[in-house]
């Protein structure tokens, strides 16, 4: 049994998926995927890969993610998996790209500035 592993970040979340044929089956950090994200918006951009791929059903995930909230775990999850997949098979690829999965997005949180209230939001001005 072939197993192929790859690693996606989105935000601050990481997350780890071993990949290997199977039923379909999918847990996150030890939990069955529907339990860990009770939202179908965040399942279904988990399974986006498969679905884009027509291989729904065809492998079973082991993930452990990590970090960051729970739509940032969910898109760094489809990533991870995208990933596995163009490891499992290249031709694939093509697909996955056109669909904007195989993309990590840069987008993180801007850090909050000295002399400021956030990063980008100042302190009230007053000039008498």
């Amino acid at each position: 049994m072939e197993v192929n592993n790859a690693i996606g970040r989105r935000k601050t979340a990481v997350a780890r998926v071993y990949l290997t044929p199977g039923t379909g089956n999918m847990t996150v950090n030890g939990k069955d995927s529907k339990v860990y994200f009770p939202s179908i918006v965040l399942l279904s951009a988990a399974n986006k890969a498969f679905e884009v791929t027509n291989t729904l059903g065809q492998f079973d995930v082991n993930a452990h993610v990590d970090g960051g909230g729970m739509k940032g775990q969910a898109e760094a999850l489809k990533l991870a998996i995208a990933r596995s997949l163009v490891k499992y098979n290249a031709e694939l690829k093509p697909a996955l790209k056109v669909a904007g999965l195989m993309t990590r997005d840069p987008r993180m949180v801007e850090r909050k500035k000295p002399g400021q209230k956030k990063a980008r939001k100042r302190f009230q001005f007053v000039k008498r």
